[in-house]
Protein backbone atom coordinates (compact mmCIF):
# COMPACT_ATOMS: atom_id res chain seq x y z
CA UNK A 1 0.00 0.00 0.00
CA UNK A 2 2.80 2.36 0.92
CA UNK A 3 4.61 1.65 -2.38
CA UNK A 4 1.37 2.27 -4.29
CA UNK A 5 0.95 5.68 -2.63
CA UNK A 6 4.54 6.57 -3.47
CA UNK A 7 3.99 5.56 -7.11
CA UNK A 8 0.84 7.68 -7.32
CA UNK A 9 2.69 10.65 -5.80
CA UNK A 10 5.60 10.32 -8.27
CA UNK A 11 3.20 10.06 -11.21
CA UNK A 12 1.33 13.17 -10.08
CA UNK A 13 4.59 15.06 -9.60
CA UNK A 14 5.86 14.07 -13.05
CA UNK A 15 2.56 15.01 -14.70
CA UNK A 16 2.54 18.42 -12.98
CA UNK A 17 6.19 19.18 -13.70
CA UNK A 18 7.15 21.65 -16.39
CA UNK A 19 8.24 20.50 -19.81
CA UNK A 20 11.06 22.02 -21.87
CA UNK A 21 11.02 22.10 -25.66
CA UNK A 22 13.67 23.58 -27.95
CA UNK A 23 12.59 25.19 -31.22
CA UNK A 24 14.50 26.60 -34.18
CA UNK A 25 11.95 28.66 -36.17
CA UNK A 26 8.56 30.36 -36.02
CA UNK A 27 6.67 27.29 -37.24
CA UNK A 28 8.08 25.17 -34.43
CA UNK A 29 7.24 27.94 -31.93
CA UNK A 30 3.59 27.89 -33.00
CA UNK A 31 3.46 24.09 -32.83
CA UNK A 32 4.99 24.10 -29.36
CA UNK A 33 2.56 26.79 -28.20
CA UNK A 34 -0.38 24.61 -29.21
CA UNK A 35 0.83 21.87 -26.88
CA UNK A 36 2.17 24.06 -24.06
CA UNK A 37 0.85 23.67 -20.54
CA UNK A 38 1.27 25.92 -17.50
CA UNK A 39 4.87 25.88 -16.34
CA UNK A 40 6.34 24.78 -19.67
CA UNK A 41 9.46 26.42 -21.10
CA UNK A 42 9.91 26.89 -24.85
CA UNK A 43 13.59 27.50 -25.67
CA UNK A 44 14.54 29.38 -28.83
CA UNK A 45 17.75 28.04 -30.32
CA UNK A 46 20.63 30.52 -30.44
CA UNK A 47 21.40 32.15 -33.78
CA UNK A 48 19.99 34.58 -36.32
CA UNK A 49 16.28 34.17 -36.91
CA UNK A 50 15.71 35.78 -40.30
CA UNK A 51 12.24 36.76 -41.53
CA UNK A 52 10.55 34.94 -38.65
CA UNK A 53 7.08 36.09 -37.58
CA UNK A 54 6.62 34.42 -34.21
CA UNK A 55 3.02 34.00 -33.04
CA UNK A 56 2.90 32.40 -29.63
CA UNK A 57 -0.65 31.61 -28.49
CA UNK A 58 -0.89 29.85 -25.14
CA UNK A 59 -2.09 30.20 -21.58
CA UNK A 60 -0.31 29.73 -18.30
CA UNK A 61 -1.39 30.57 -14.76
CA UNK A 62 -0.11 33.31 -12.42
CA UNK A 63 1.92 30.83 -10.39
CA UNK A 64 2.99 28.76 -13.42
CA UNK A 65 3.52 30.97 -16.46
CA UNK A 66 4.57 29.59 -19.80
CA UNK A 67 8.02 30.89 -20.74
CA UNK A 68 9.35 31.60 -24.21
CA UNK A 69 13.05 32.26 -23.79
CA UNK A 70 16.34 32.44 -25.63
CA UNK A 71 18.70 29.50 -25.25
CA UNK A 72 21.29 32.12 -24.23
CA UNK A 73 20.03 35.60 -23.39
CA UNK A 74 20.80 38.01 -26.23
CA UNK A 75 21.90 35.32 -28.69
CA UNK A 76 18.54 34.79 -30.34
CA UNK A 77 18.66 37.64 -32.86
CA UNK A 78 15.60 38.42 -34.94
CA UNK A 79 16.57 40.11 -38.21
CA UNK A 80 14.92 40.92 -41.50
CA UNK A 81 11.12 40.92 -41.47
CA UNK A 82 10.73 39.44 -38.01
CA UNK A 83 8.40 40.16 -35.09
CA UNK A 84 6.81 38.59 -32.03
CA UNK A 85 3.15 38.32 -31.03
CA UNK A 86 2.18 36.96 -27.64
CA UNK A 87 -1.48 36.01 -27.36
CA UNK A 88 -2.91 34.66 -24.13
CA UNK A 89 -2.38 35.01 -20.41
CA UNK A 90 0.60 34.45 -18.12
CA UNK A 91 3.30 34.22 -20.79
CA UNK A 92 6.89 35.37 -20.23
CA UNK A 93 9.15 36.39 -23.12
CA UNK A 94 12.83 36.59 -22.19
CA UNK A 95 16.25 37.23 -23.68
CA UNK A 96 15.54 37.98 -27.36
CA UNK A 97 17.08 40.70 -29.54
CA UNK A 98 15.22 42.32 -32.44
CA UNK A 99 18.15 43.92 -34.26
CA UNK A 100 17.47 46.41 -37.09
CA UNK A 101 14.40 44.39 -38.09
CA UNK A 102 11.67 45.66 -40.39
CA UNK A 103 8.68 43.43 -39.80
CA UNK A 104 5.18 44.57 -40.69
CA UNK A 105 3.28 46.08 -37.76
CA UNK A 106 4.85 46.03 -34.30
CA UNK A 107 8.10 44.58 -33.00
CA UNK A 108 6.69 42.89 -29.90
CA UNK A 109 2.95 42.97 -29.29
CA UNK A 110 1.05 41.49 -26.35
CA UNK A 111 -2.63 40.55 -26.32
CA UNK A 112 -3.76 39.28 -22.94
CA UNK A 113 -3.31 39.58 -19.19
CA UNK A 114 -0.49 38.94 -16.71
CA UNK A 115 2.19 38.66 -19.39
CA UNK A 116 5.80 39.77 -19.10
CA UNK A 117 8.51 40.94 -21.48
CA UNK A 118 11.90 40.92 -19.77
CA UNK A 119 15.60 41.08 -20.62
CA UNK A 120 14.92 41.85 -24.30
CA UNK A 121 16.07 44.50 -26.78
CA UNK A 122 14.61 46.17 -29.86
CA UNK A 123 17.05 48.40 -31.74
CA UNK A 124 16.65 50.47 -34.91
CA UNK A 125 13.66 48.57 -36.23
CA UNK A 126 11.15 50.01 -38.71
CA UNK A 127 8.10 48.95 -36.75
CA UNK A 128 5.04 51.04 -35.99
CA UNK A 129 5.71 50.43 -32.27
CA UNK A 130 8.69 48.62 -30.80
CA UNK A 131 6.46 47.35 -27.96
CA UNK A 132 2.66 47.42 -27.97
CA UNK A 133 0.55 46.29 -25.02
CA UNK A 134 -3.10 45.22 -25.02
CA UNK A 135 -4.84 43.74 -21.97
CA UNK A 136 -4.12 44.21 -18.29
CA UNK A 137 -1.54 43.52 -15.60
CA UNK A 138 1.28 43.13 -18.09
CA UNK A 139 4.87 43.98 -17.23
CA UNK A 140 7.83 45.13 -19.34
CA UNK A 141 11.14 45.28 -17.49
CA UNK A 142 14.90 45.32 -17.99
CA UNK A 143 14.65 45.90 -21.74
CA UNK A 144 16.54 48.18 -24.13
CA UNK A 145 14.53 50.10 -26.74
CA UNK A 146 16.47 52.53 -28.90
CA UNK A 147 17.07 54.00 -32.33
CA UNK A 148 13.49 54.37 -33.54
CA UNK A 149 13.54 56.67 -36.56
CA UNK A 150 10.04 56.17 -37.93
CA UNK A 151 6.77 57.84 -36.97
CA UNK A 152 4.74 56.71 -33.91
CA UNK A 153 5.86 56.15 -30.31
CA UNK A 154 8.50 53.62 -29.39
CA UNK A 155 6.26 52.15 -26.67
CA UNK A 156 2.44 52.13 -26.68
CA UNK A 157 -0.04 51.09 -23.99
CA UNK A 158 -3.68 50.64 -24.99
CA UNK A 159 -6.28 51.63 -22.38
CA UNK A 160 -9.69 50.00 -22.15
CA UNK A 161 -12.89 51.63 -20.98
CA UNK A 162 -14.15 48.61 -19.04
CA UNK A 163 -11.10 48.14 -16.76
CA UNK A 164 -7.74 49.67 -15.87
CA UNK A 165 -4.76 48.02 -17.52
CA UNK A 166 -2.55 48.14 -14.38
CA UNK A 167 0.55 47.64 -16.53
CA UNK A 168 3.98 48.03 -15.00
CA UNK A 169 6.93 49.39 -16.98
CA UNK A 170 10.14 49.34 -14.97
CA UNK A 171 13.94 49.22 -15.11
CA UNK A 172 14.08 49.73 -18.87
CA UNK A 173 16.63 51.73 -20.82
CA UNK A 174 14.93 53.88 -23.43
CA UNK A 175 17.95 54.78 -25.50
CA UNK A 176 18.61 57.47 -28.08
CA UNK A 177 15.79 58.43 -30.39
CA UNK A 178 16.72 61.01 -33.06
CA UNK A 179 14.43 63.97 -33.80
CA UNK A 180 11.52 63.00 -36.02
CA UNK A 181 10.92 66.56 -37.17
CA UNK A 182 7.17 66.41 -36.60
CA UNK A 183 4.50 65.19 -34.20
CA UNK A 184 4.45 61.44 -33.53
CA UNK A 185 7.93 60.87 -32.16
CA UNK A 186 7.11 60.14 -28.53
CA UNK A 187 9.21 57.58 -26.71
CA UNK A 188 6.23 56.37 -24.67
CA UNK A 189 2.50 56.96 -24.97
CA UNK A 190 -0.01 55.69 -22.43
CA UNK A 191 -3.38 55.77 -24.16
CA UNK A 192 -4.75 57.82 -27.05
CA UNK A 193 -6.89 60.95 -27.17
CA UNK A 194 -10.06 58.87 -27.48
CA UNK A 195 -8.95 56.74 -24.50
CA UNK A 196 -7.91 59.71 -22.38
CA UNK A 197 -10.83 59.67 -19.95
CA UNK A 198 -10.37 55.95 -19.23
CA UNK A 199 -8.53 54.87 -16.08
CA UNK A 200 -5.24 53.21 -16.96
CA UNK A 201 -3.49 52.99 -13.58
CA UNK A 202 -0.21 52.26 -15.34
CA UNK A 203 2.91 52.29 -13.17
CA UNK A 204 5.99 53.63 -14.96
CA UNK A 205 8.97 53.54 -12.60
CA UNK A 206 12.76 53.43 -12.46
CA UNK A 207 13.33 53.75 -16.20
CA UNK A 208 16.13 55.67 -17.90
CA UNK A 209 15.11 57.96 -20.77
CA UNK A 210 18.41 58.69 -22.46
CA UNK A 211 18.65 61.27 -25.30
CA UNK A 212 15.03 60.71 -26.27
CA UNK A 213 14.79 63.53 -28.81
CA UNK A 214 11.93 62.37 -31.04
CA UNK A 215 9.66 65.34 -30.27
CA UNK A 216 8.61 67.64 -27.43
CA UNK A 217 6.68 64.84 -25.65
CA UNK A 218 9.13 62.28 -24.25
CA UNK A 219 6.28 60.55 -22.43
CA UNK A 220 2.76 61.43 -23.55
CA UNK A 221 0.31 60.50 -20.81
CA UNK A 222 -3.13 60.19 -22.44
CA UNK A 223 -5.19 58.45 -19.77
CA UNK A 224 -6.11 58.73 -16.10
CA UNK A 225 -4.70 57.59 -12.75
CA UNK A 226 -1.16 56.77 -13.90
CA UNK A 227 1.92 56.93 -11.68
CA UNK A 228 5.31 58.03 -13.06
CA UNK A 229 7.99 57.80 -10.40
CA UNK A 230 11.75 57.46 -9.87
CA UNK A 231 12.55 57.76 -13.59
CA UNK A 232 15.57 59.61 -14.97
CA UNK A 233 15.31 61.88 -18.02
CA UNK A 234 18.87 62.43 -19.21
CA UNK A 235 19.86 64.86 -21.98
CA UNK A 236 16.46 64.67 -23.65
CA UNK A 237 15.25 67.25 -26.17
CA UNK A 238 11.68 67.29 -24.89
CA UNK A 239 9.42 67.33 -21.84
CA UNK A 240 7.34 64.90 -19.82
CA UNK A 241 3.78 65.71 -20.90
CA UNK A 242 0.49 65.16 -19.09
CA UNK A 243 -1.21 65.54 -22.45
CA UNK A 244 -4.71 64.19 -21.77
CA UNK A 245 -6.44 62.64 -18.78
CA UNK A 246 -6.66 63.40 -15.08
CA UNK A 247 -5.40 62.37 -11.64
CA UNK A 248 -1.87 61.34 -12.58
CA UNK A 249 1.09 61.40 -10.20
CA UNK A 250 4.58 62.50 -11.27
CA UNK A 251 6.86 61.86 -8.30
CA UNK A 252 10.54 61.56 -7.50
CA UNK A 253 11.88 61.86 -11.06
CA UNK A 254 15.24 63.30 -12.14
CA UNK A 255 15.32 65.68 -15.11
CA UNK A 256 18.96 66.38 -16.00
CA UNK A 257 19.52 68.31 -19.20
CA UNK A 258 23.12 69.54 -19.10
CA UNK A 259 21.77 72.63 -20.88
CA UNK A 260 20.93 70.63 -23.98
CA UNK A 261 18.80 72.55 -26.42
CA UNK A 262 15.11 71.69 -25.99
CA UNK A 263 15.50 69.99 -22.61
CA UNK A 264 12.63 70.69 -20.24
CA UNK A 265 10.57 69.52 -17.32
CA UNK A 266 6.82 68.88 -17.14
CA UNK A 267 3.89 70.10 -19.24
CA UNK A 268 0.62 70.12 -17.30
CA UNK A 269 -2.79 69.67 -18.98
CA UNK A 270 -5.88 68.29 -17.27
CA UNK A 271 -7.20 68.00 -13.73
CA UNK A 272 -6.12 66.84 -10.27
CA UNK A 273 -2.53 65.95 -11.08
CA UNK A 274 0.07 65.62 -8.29
CA UNK A 275 3.64 66.65 -9.17
CA UNK A 276 5.97 66.28 -6.19
CA UNK A 277 9.57 65.55 -5.16
CA UNK A 278 11.08 66.01 -8.64
CA UNK A 279 14.64 67.25 -9.29
CA UNK A 280 15.43 69.37 -12.36
CA UNK A 281 18.78 70.77 -13.42
CA UNK A 282 20.32 72.22 -16.57
CA UNK A 283 17.07 72.56 -18.53
CA UNK A 284 16.67 75.07 -21.35
CA UNK A 285 12.85 75.11 -21.61
CA UNK A 286 12.12 75.72 -17.95
CA UNK A 287 10.51 73.38 -15.47
CA UNK A 288 6.72 73.66 -15.47
CA UNK A 289 4.46 74.62 -18.36
CA UNK A 290 0.89 75.05 -17.15
CA UNK A 291 -0.97 74.96 -20.44
CA UNK A 292 -3.99 77.12 -21.17
CA UNK A 293 -7.18 75.27 -21.96
CA UNK A 294 -9.43 75.31 -25.02
CA UNK A 295 -13.09 76.26 -24.48
CA UNK A 296 -15.29 73.18 -24.95
CA UNK A 297 -12.18 71.19 -25.74
CA UNK A 298 -12.57 68.01 -27.78
CA UNK A 299 -10.78 64.91 -26.51
CA UNK A 300 -7.81 65.66 -28.75
CA UNK A 301 -7.65 69.29 -27.63
CA UNK A 302 -6.35 70.94 -24.47
CA UNK A 303 -8.35 70.69 -21.26
CA UNK A 304 -7.86 73.42 -18.71
CA UNK A 305 -5.50 72.47 -15.86
CA UNK A 306 -7.38 72.54 -12.55
CA UNK A 307 -6.74 71.53 -8.94
CA UNK A 308 -3.15 70.43 -9.55
CA UNK A 309 -0.53 70.25 -6.81
CA UNK A 310 3.09 71.16 -7.63
CA UNK A 311 5.05 70.78 -4.41
CA UNK A 312 8.45 69.93 -2.90
CA UNK A 313 10.27 70.11 -6.25
CA UNK A 314 13.79 71.46 -6.81
CA UNK A 315 14.81 73.32 -9.97
CA UNK A 316 18.40 74.51 -10.33
CA UNK A 317 20.68 76.19 -12.85
CA UNK A 318 18.19 76.14 -15.70
CA UNK A 319 16.99 78.68 -18.21
CA UNK A 320 13.74 80.42 -17.44
CA UNK A 321 11.06 81.03 -17.04
CA UNK A 322 10.96 78.16 -14.58
CA UNK A 323 7.17 78.42 -14.38
CA UNK A 324 4.99 79.31 -17.36
CA UNK A 325 1.55 79.99 -15.89
CA UNK A 326 -0.21 80.31 -19.21
CA UNK A 327 1.66 78.20 -21.74
CA UNK A 328 0.29 78.22 -25.25
CA UNK A 329 -2.33 80.87 -24.57
CA UNK A 330 -1.56 82.69 -27.80
CA UNK A 331 -2.04 79.66 -30.02
CA UNK A 332 -4.65 77.01 -30.83
CA UNK A 333 -7.45 79.01 -29.18
CA UNK A 334 -6.05 78.38 -25.67
CA UNK A 335 -8.21 80.93 -23.87
CA UNK A 336 -9.00 79.29 -20.50
CA UNK A 337 -6.69 80.25 -17.66
CA UNK A 338 -5.61 77.35 -15.37
CA UNK A 339 -7.49 77.31 -12.05
CA UNK A 340 -6.69 76.23 -8.50
CA UNK A 341 -3.05 75.36 -9.09
CA UNK A 342 -1.11 75.02 -5.82
CA UNK A 343 2.63 75.75 -5.74
CA UNK A 344 4.00 74.75 -2.36
CA UNK A 345 7.45 74.38 -0.85
CA UNK A 346 9.35 74.32 -4.14
CA UNK A 347 13.00 75.36 -4.27
CA UNK A 348 13.99 77.44 -7.30
CA UNK A 349 17.68 78.26 -7.79
CA UNK A 350 17.86 80.93 -10.48
CA UNK A 351 21.02 81.82 -12.40
CA UNK A 352 21.69 85.43 -13.23
CA UNK A 353 19.17 87.10 -15.55
CA UNK A 354 16.85 84.07 -15.70
CA UNK A 355 13.14 84.55 -14.98
CA UNK A 356 11.19 82.64 -12.39
CA UNK A 357 7.74 83.09 -13.84
CA UNK A 358 5.79 84.32 -16.83
CA UNK A 359 2.12 84.62 -17.78
CA UNK A 360 -1.05 85.63 -16.02
CA UNK A 361 -2.67 83.59 -13.30
CA UNK A 362 -6.08 83.21 -11.75
CA UNK A 363 -6.71 84.35 -8.15
CA UNK A 364 -7.67 80.77 -7.29
CA UNK A 365 -4.00 79.71 -7.49
CA UNK A 366 -2.22 79.19 -4.16
CA UNK A 367 1.43 79.85 -3.32
CA UNK A 368 3.03 78.96 -0.01
CA UNK A 369 6.46 78.13 1.33
CA UNK A 370 8.34 78.46 -1.97
CA UNK A 371 11.96 79.64 -1.82
CA UNK A 372 13.93 81.33 -4.60
CA UNK A 373 17.70 81.64 -4.44
CA UNK A 374 20.21 83.13 -6.83
CA UNK A 375 20.53 86.24 -8.98
CA UNK A 376 17.60 85.67 -11.30
CA UNK A 377 14.62 87.89 -12.04
CA UNK A 378 11.84 87.52 -9.47
CA UNK A 379 8.82 89.75 -9.04
CA UNK A 380 7.40 90.13 -5.56
CA UNK A 381 4.79 87.46 -5.04
CA UNK A 382 3.01 86.11 -1.95
CA UNK A 383 4.14 82.62 -1.04
CA UNK A 384 7.62 83.12 -2.51
CA UNK A 385 10.58 83.98 -0.30
CA UNK A 386 13.93 85.23 -1.56
CA UNK A 387 16.76 83.65 0.40
CA UNK A 388 20.32 82.51 -0.05
CA UNK A 389 20.44 78.72 -0.13
CA UNK A 390 23.68 76.88 0.50
CA UNK A 391 23.90 73.97 -1.96
CA UNK A 392 26.51 71.25 -2.27
CA UNK A 393 27.09 68.68 -5.00
CA UNK A 394 26.25 65.18 -3.73
CA UNK A 395 28.06 61.99 -4.68
CA UNK A 396 25.15 61.10 -6.99
CA UNK A 397 25.74 64.34 -8.89
CA UNK A 398 22.67 66.27 -7.78
CA UNK A 399 22.64 69.49 -5.77
CA UNK A 400 21.49 69.24 -2.17
CA UNK A 401 20.95 71.92 0.45
CA UNK A 402 23.58 71.87 3.18
CA UNK A 403 22.58 70.70 6.63
CA UNK A 404 22.36 74.28 7.85
CA UNK A 405 20.50 75.56 4.79
CA UNK A 406 17.49 77.86 5.21
CA UNK A 407 15.29 75.27 3.48
CA UNK A 408 15.55 72.94 6.49
CA UNK A 409 12.27 72.91 8.37
CA UNK A 410 10.95 75.84 6.33
CA UNK A 411 8.03 74.12 4.59
CA UNK A 412 4.54 75.51 5.10
CA UNK A 413 1.14 73.86 5.09
CA UNK A 414 -0.01 70.32 5.77
CA UNK A 415 0.69 67.59 3.20
CA UNK A 416 0.02 64.25 4.90
CA UNK A 417 0.03 62.31 1.62
CA UNK A 418 3.63 63.30 0.84
CA UNK A 419 5.42 60.82 3.07
CA UNK A 420 8.88 60.58 1.46
CA UNK A 421 11.38 62.70 -0.47
CA UNK A 422 13.16 62.08 -3.78
CA UNK A 423 15.61 59.71 -2.08
CA UNK A 424 12.80 57.55 -0.70
CA UNK A 425 13.56 58.79 2.81
CA UNK A 426 10.67 59.56 5.14
CA UNK A 427 9.53 63.13 5.61
CA UNK A 428 9.10 63.44 9.34
CA UNK A 429 9.12 66.30 11.82
CA UNK A 430 9.52 69.76 10.30
CA UNK A 431 9.50 69.40 6.54
CA UNK A 432 12.18 70.84 4.26
CA UNK A 433 11.53 72.91 1.15
CA UNK A 434 12.49 71.22 -2.12
CA UNK A 435 12.78 67.58 -3.08
CA UNK A 436 15.35 66.63 -0.44
CA UNK A 437 14.40 66.01 3.20
CA UNK A 438 17.37 65.93 5.55
CA UNK A 439 17.72 62.37 6.84
CA UNK A 440 20.30 59.84 7.98
CA UNK A 441 18.30 56.96 6.48
CA UNK A 442 19.70 55.02 3.51
CA UNK A 443 19.09 56.56 0.11
CA UNK A 444 16.86 54.33 -2.02
CA UNK A 445 16.74 56.33 -5.26
CA UNK A 446 19.28 58.35 -7.24
CA UNK A 447 19.71 59.32 -10.89
CA UNK A 448 19.80 56.15 -12.96
CA UNK A 449 22.61 55.11 -15.28
CA UNK A 450 22.70 52.46 -17.99
CA UNK A 451 24.24 50.06 -15.47
CA UNK A 452 21.04 50.18 -13.38
CA UNK A 453 18.58 49.27 -16.12
CA UNK A 454 18.18 47.32 -19.34
CA UNK A 455 19.07 43.74 -20.31
CA UNK A 456 21.54 41.77 -18.24
CA UNK A 457 23.38 40.59 -21.35
CA UNK A 458 23.92 43.98 -23.01
CA UNK A 459 26.50 46.36 -21.56
CA UNK A 460 26.21 50.13 -21.84
CA UNK A 461 28.95 50.08 -24.49
CA UNK A 462 27.13 47.39 -26.49
CA UNK A 463 23.90 49.36 -26.36
CA UNK A 464 25.58 52.51 -27.61
CA UNK A 465 27.29 50.65 -30.42
CA UNK A 466 24.09 48.83 -31.46
CA UNK A 467 22.27 52.08 -32.19
CA UNK A 468 25.00 53.45 -34.43
CA UNK A 469 25.85 50.31 -36.41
Amino acid sequence: MKRALIAIFLLATTTASAGTVQVKDAAEVSAAAGKAKPGDVIVLKDGDWKDQVIHFKAGGTPDRPITLQAESAGRVVLVGKSSVVLEGDCITLSGIFLDHSAGDGDGIVVHGDHNRITDCAVVDGKYKFFVHLFGSDNRVDHCYLAGKRTEQPTFQIEVEEKRPDNDRVDHNHFGPRPPLGKNGGETMRVGYSYQSMFSSKALVEENLYDRCDGEIEIISSKSCDNIYRHNTFLDCDGMFTLRHGNRCTVEGNFFIGHNKRGSGGIRVIGEDHVIVNNYMEGLTKGAFWITGGMPNSPLNGYFRPQRCLIAFNTVADSKGPYVDLWAGMDSNRHAEIPLNITFANNLFVLPKDQELMTGKEDPTNKWLGNIVSGAGKVKEHPGIGLKDVNLTRAESGILRPAKDSVVRGAAEGEFPNIKTDIDGQERTGKLDVGCDQQSESPIKYRPLTAADVGPSWMSAEQREKSVHE
